[in-house]
């Protein structure tokens, strides 16, 4: 476990997938991270690269070839090396080497660093393109925060409070057999309630949201993520069939990508919310998040 400390917050974090594994808060005592029980979900926090979500049967086509990836990409099994490190901030780095050219197509070097400044942890990603041709790629958070926080409360004590970006429409998505279908402008998102049904049809996905709290309206412990500019956030759990409950976390995704849309063409090149980058070029983005 590779650990970064200051004055509030103590983080784990693992090479396999460079993931935040623990967050735990010097001044309250509490642990935010979901642990990665594998009877509901055995991970905590993997970054989803080259793609978000699902592509329509598994596959997608490029310059003539087909290629078959599964959910969220392969970045999230993968051992990253320490790049840079100090007390309160790692630097990890992965390149690919040639080792995934039969499922995509390019060499690619992936940073992914972690900063502690006060009661927040900074993630920075960065992505540089080493193939001799332009880049599609999408990629993505997906941290698991668990709930309740405190106990003696329950999930029905926590809600997600929502700043949408300024001048611009919220749209909503839902997903149906995890592919995107746009359901329209959501003319009044502020709150949400959670509850056991919440996530009962899968995730909720949003575009123009800049910054979502998850918050107890006993204790007032929750997590603020900050993601400004990301075109995209997915906000779930699992739900339970068999007794019609929520897990007991709640992931908050900020994404720069999506799962293919139900009638997507499967052309990579032509992927709703895919990113594209020059050879040799490097795409830069970074994510906050404040335990309270």
């Amino acid at each position: 476990m590779i650990v970064i400390e200051n004055d509030w917050l103590k983080v784990g974090i693992i090479s396999n997938g460079a993931e935040i594994r623990k967050v735990k808060h010097k001044k309250n005592g509490l642990d935010y991270m979901w642990t990665g029980d594998d009877a509901y979900w055995g991970r905590v926090s993997p970054v989803l690269f080259p793609i978000v979500g699902r592509l329509k049967e598994d596959r997608y086509q490029l310059d003539g070839q087909t290629y078959k990836m599964l959910q969220h990409g392969f970045l999230r099994d993968v051992v990253f090396d320490v790049d840079e490190q100090t007390t309160t901030n790692v630097s990890l780095v992965f390149e690919s080497a040639g080792r995934f050219i039969n499922v995509y197509p390019y060499e690619f070097k992936v940073f992914i660093r972690y900063i502690l400044k006060g009661d927040s942890l900074i993630v920075q990603w960065e992505i540089v393109n080493e193939s001799k041709e332009e880049m599609y790629f999408s990629i993505g958070a997906h941290p698991a925060f668990k709930i309740p926080l405190v106990e003696n409360e329950t999930i029905e004590d926590y809600s997600l409070n929502f700043n949408p970006a300024a001048n611009k429409n919220v749209i909503e998505y839902e997903l149906k057999n995890s592919l995107i279908h746009e359901r329209g402008t959501a003319n009044d998102i502020s709150t949400i309630q959670l509850t056991h049904s919440l996530f009962a049809h899968d995730a909720l996905v949003y575009s123009n949201i800049e910054q979502i709290t998850l918050v107890s309206n006993k204790s007032r412990h929750g997590v603020e993520v900050m993601f400004e500019n990301f075109p995209f956030v997915g906000i779930w759990s699992k739900y339970m069939d068999a007794d019609g409950t929520m897990a007991p976390f709640i992931c908050i995704e900020p994404w720069y990508g999506i799962a293919d849309t139900y009638n997507t063409s499967g052309n990579m090149k032509e992927k709703f919310g895919v990113n594209m980058l020059e050879t040799g070029e490097t795409f830069q983005a970074e994510y906050k998040m404040k335990f309270k």
